[in-house]
């Protein structure tokens, strides 16, 4: 006799956790954030806080966080136009549940063991 499987409770509309996992559960989502904490960043500088974020992801991410009024793109009149993209009110309440996270995630990371480098192999002396 095999296991019943269970039917997904999907969580209710009006639930506030849902409601900001939405905007924080995207892919990059949490580490733009952060990255744009201390103030506004350009694309290049994102990226290059992120080194294994591509540009392909983070013009999506930017562009989705922008449309659900998380981030603010700021085109400066400068030739070439460049762009920096800064947090609006919105991003900046997003700020403490980040930096909770990332509390947490410096404790882990002290809880775990060293990784010890891998030892040398040693040729016999003749």
């Amino acid at each position: 006799m095999g296991l019943r499987s269970r039917k997904r409770v999907d969580p209710l509309p009006g639930c506030p956790m849902s409601k900001c996992m939405a905007l924080l559960g995207g892919l990059w989502t949490p580490e733009i954030i952060w990255c744009l904490s201390k103030g506004p960043r350009r694309f290049s500088e994102l990226l290059r806080d992120n080194p294994t974020l591509t540009a392909k992801v983070l013009t999506t991410r930017l562009r989705d966080l922008e449309a659900r009024g998380v981030l603010e793109r700021n085109v400066l009149p400068t030739s070439p136009p460049s762009v920096e993209y800064g947090l609006t009110l919105l991003g900046e309440e997003l700020l403490p549940a980040i930096t909770s996270i990332v509390d947490v995630g410096t404790r882990l990371l002290l809880r775990e063991p060293p990784t010890l480098p891998a030892p040398a192999s040693s040729s016999p002396s003749s």
